[in-house]
This record gives structure tokens, sequence and C-alpha cells, in this order.
């Protein structure tokens, strides 16, 4: 029955020849379309305007949320549309880490086509949701069933690329979780443009644009699904023998047991701690440029107000970028680092950074505010696309797949604890007289100090013993499902016809995200100018 599956696992398995950096950009092709949860916020704007046929007034204040979830008679709050974006990354979260184990048995190809299905799904009843005016059917769609989606597609690519590049898995992992990162240069225009040429004298644009990408993401997620290849057990680059450290010190982990190892709750306090840091000061970037960083810039009074916000724009647009572009950077250089120094690093310069941000604002060099909060973006985007390499070094490669599902559960935690830290402590301050720089500086300590403590439990982290290596009947059953009919050949050099397939598969990924890149430049130039 497995053997006619077409979804099987058994089914992937890579021939003699085959070229693995075909699989790349299949990962891209799903990460880049699930990464538009990060740029959903721009129809929050044009949603709160909508209204049914009897409603032109927005909720009243003493309506309940529960109310505004099932009425079509009052248009909808920014922070009722809000909670959207909260149930994406609650349910990427628990989805990723219920079916993290799934994934190990059923393949990449089987999950990815269910993640495809349930965010273009979500999106597709999403649109609905916007076309009969009920709240409800957004949180399901996009929220729920959508978020659903997203914890599948991101994990679907993460184990199977750490296989097909044992000599390179931090780039690996940077290359897949980038795309995840610049989803939202892509979509949010997308959906922008989508929703300009829909609109109509008394139509937005909105459903038809959400529909519109639904289809455009499900083309993109089903050729990426379809192109998942895994390799047989044993195999490994051609020319490549891992170093006889490793090959001493490395054990293969059950999920099972992995969740068990201090190992595992460190390397989850890592994440938490390097994510909250990160999130903090996403959150407070934009409001910080703007209240210290506006006296300070050189604008007409009558042309102020306007400059600021479009300043402002471009800053977030710049952050943005290093967040994409250091998903990559500093994944791949933990190749040649390590994952233990590249994250000692994320904490000792990011700690130093935050330090340092109150003092470089009372200077008013701008210049130097903006390589701060980049560099710190960037080791956001980094710790993300690092940690896979990194449970894959401590763990082993067989089943990272589904311990980076349990892991992304301090994701989750994070998106909680760094927005409530920083909203609390601002509204503190506030409530305390300060203003300006001094503002902030609490808040910007105390984030320092997470940083210390991640830092003190990555020091802690050794590789796994070996007392907790999956038992041979484990590793029988993880290995049969990887068995080939194609031969005992575990090193091959790629067929010299599948290279223009590989050179047109990079190509339909990258032109999407250049544009976006090049869209994302643009607004980042009223920085310079």
């Amino acid at each position: 029955m497995d053997k006619m599956d077409f979804f099987a696992k058994r089914r992937i398995v890579a021939a003699p020849g085959f070229n693995r950096w075909l699989v790349p950009p299949a990962a891209l092709a799903i990460h880049l379309c699930i990464g538009m949860a990060y740029g959903f916020s721009v129809y929050w704007l044009p949603m709160s305007q909508l209204s049914a046929a009897s409603a032109s007034l927005s909720c009243s204040a003493e309506s309940s949320l529960w109310q505004q979830l099932f009425t079509s008679g009052c248009r909808w709050r920014i922070s009722s549309l809000g909670w959207i974006y909260t149930l994406f990354f609650v349910f990427l979260g628990c989805s990723a880490a219920i079916w993290g184990t799934w994934l190990e048995k059923a393949g990449p190809r089987k999950v990815g086509f269910i993640a495809t299905l349930c965010w273009c799904g979500g999106l597709t009843i999403a649109s609905f949701g916007v076309w009969s005016h009920q709240l409800w059917l957004l949180w399901l769609g996009a929220g729920a069933i959508g978020g659903i989606g997203l914890g599948l597609g991101y994990i679907s690519p993460v184990s199977t690329l750490l296989r097909w590049f044992p000599d390179r898995k931090g780039m690996a992992a940077g290359l897949a979780i980038m795309g995840f990162g610049g989803g939202a240069m892509i979509g949010a225009p997308l959906a922008t443009t989508l929703m300009h040429f829909f609109s109509t004298d008394g139509e937005a644009g909105i459903w038809q644009s959400l529909l519109a990408l639904a289809g455009i993401y499900f083309v993109f997620m089903l050729a990426g699904t379809l192109s998942y290849r895994i390799p047989p057990i044993g195999w490994q680059p051609e020319n490549w023998q891992p170093a006889s450290t490793e090959q001493q010190n490395r054990v293969q982990v059950h999920v099972n047991m992995a969740i068990r190892t201090p190992q595992f709750w460190l390397l989850w306090l890592v994440l938490c701690l390097n994510v909250s840091a990160g999130i903090g000061v996403l959150g407070m970037a934009s409001p910080l440029f703007q209240e210290v960083m506006a006296g300070r810039l050189s604008t007409t009074s009558g042309d102020k107000a306007v400059d600021i916000a479009m300043l402002a724009a471009g800053f977030t647009g710049l952050l943005s970028l290093f967040n994409i572009l250091g998903r990559f950077f500093w994944a791949s250089l933990s190749d040649r680092l390590g994952r233990k120094l590249t994250f000692s690093l994320f904490f000792v310069l990011g700690a130093i950074f935050y330090l340092l941000i109150p003092f470089i604002t009372r200077t008013g060099s701008i210049p130097l505010f903006l390589m701060c909060f980049c560099i710190v973006i960037s080791m956001y985007g980094g710790g993300f696309a690092t940690i896979p390499a990194y449970l894959a070094d401590i763990f082993g490669a067989r089943m990272v797949g589904a311990i980076h599902g349990r892991l992304l559960t301090a994701w989750s935690a994070a998106g909680i604890v760094g927005p409530v830290l920083i909203n609390y402590l601002r509204e503190h301050q506030l409530a305390s007289g300060l203003h300006g720089a001094e503002l902030y500086q609490l808040t910007l300590n105390i984030l320092a100090g997470l940083l210390l403590l991640g830092l003190l439990c990555n020091l802690l982290l050794r590789p796994a013993d070996k007392k907790y290596a999956m038992s041979e009947q484990e590793e029988q059953s993880a290995g049969s499902l990887y068995q080939t009919s194609h031969g005992s050949c575990l090193s091959w050099h790629p067929a010299r016809s599948s290279w223009p397939l590989t050179v047109v598969s990079w190509v339909v990924v990258l032109i999407p995200l250049l544009w976006g890149i090049s869209i994302t430049l643009k607004r980042t130039l009223a920085l310079f100018t």
C-alpha cells in the first residue's frame, strides 16, 4: 500500500546522479509563500475600513470581542484583526511540535502538501470571511488553519536539507529559513498591487487579492513540494569525509529521548531568549526612531511629520532586509565558526549593542543608530537559521525535523514574553515621567540581561551523551523508511543533464525575491537622501 502512495517517503528517495542543489529552491518556494505571515499587517487598515451593507460605523467600545467575531453590523477594529497575527505563530509552534514526529515518518512531500492545502485553503476561507464580513472566518481560515500550514511548511524542508548538506548544514538551513523572512518583502507589495488591481468604486479588492494570493501560492508551494527528494541512508557528498572527532561524537537521538535531555532544554532557552530579545527590539525600533531621532533630523517644520513617517517606514524596511540577510550570513558563517561560538557572538554582541543604544541616541548619529539595530536584527534572524544545524550537531540529523518542531514552542513562548515585556515596561516608564532615550533604557538593560542569560545556557551545552542514542531497533525502523531500489551507491556526482533544471529552479525563486528586495531598497533610500 505504501509503495502505491504517491506521497510516500519511499517514493522520493533520490536516484544516483540526483543534483542536491535542486532541493534548496524547492524549500525556498514554500518558505517564500508562508513568509507572507510577516507581511499580513498590510491588510489591517483596509480591512478596518470595510463594512457590510448595513454597517457604516466602527464597532462600539462596549461591544465585546466575542460579539465582533460574529456580527456583520459594524466595522472591524485593527486590534481585533491583529489577533490573526498572534494566531499565526501560536498555531505555527503548536503544529510544528505536534506533527514534527509525523514529518519523519511521512516524509517532506506529504507534509509539504498538507502545508500547501492548509495555508492556501486558510487564505481562501479568509477571503470568504472578508466577502461575508465575518471576523470568525478570518480567525479560523488565516489564523488557525493557515497557522497550521505555517508550522508544517516551516519544518518540512529543514531535516531534508540538513541530510543533503552534511558539509554545509548551517548554509542549507539558512537558505530555507531566509525564505520565511523574505516572504513578507514579496507578499506585502504583491498584496497591495492585487488590491489596487481588483479595487473599484464600491469594492476595496481585499477578498479578491486574498483569493489570488491563495492561487499563486498554491502553484509555487505545490511545485516545491513535488520537487522534494531525500537521500538514502548513508549518503554523503562526493569526496567529502566528516572530521574524525565528529564521527566519534555523533549520536542519533530519538525525538522522544531528546526532549528528556538537558541539552534540549538549554537549546530551548537559547532560542527563546534570543527571540524574546529580538522581538523586543523589533517592537521598539520604529517608535524609538521617531521619538528619539526625530529631533535630530534636519527637516523643515512644514514637512517634518511627513518626512519622519517616511523615514520610519524606510527604517522598518531596512530592518526586514537585514533580518533576511542575517539568516543566510550567520548560518553559513556557523559552518566555519561552529554553532556554539556563533550563538555566543549573538549574545555578547547583542548585549553590548543594547547597552550602547541609549548613548548612541544621545549623540544623534543616525548612521551609528542604523548600524546598531541592523546588526542586532541580523543576529535575531541568524538565530532562527542556525538553530536547526545546532540541533543536528547535538542530536544527529536523523530526527532533527521532529526535534526542531518541538523546539519551536520556544518561538511561541518568546512571541508572548517579548511584546508583553516591552509594552508593560514602556507604560511603566511613561507613568514615571520619562521620555526620549530614558524611556527605553531600562527595557534595553533588561533585554541585555536576557541575552547574557542566553549566553550562560549556550556555554553549558555539550554534545548528547551516547547513552541517549537510538536503539538498534529504532535505527532500523528509521532506516527502513529510506531504503531504495537504486543500489548501494552512497556517493555520486550530479548528472550533467540536471544542471539546466537546477538553474531554472533557482531563477524561478530568486526573481520574486530580488523583486521584493528592490522594493525594500527603494523605500530605505529616504534614510540617506
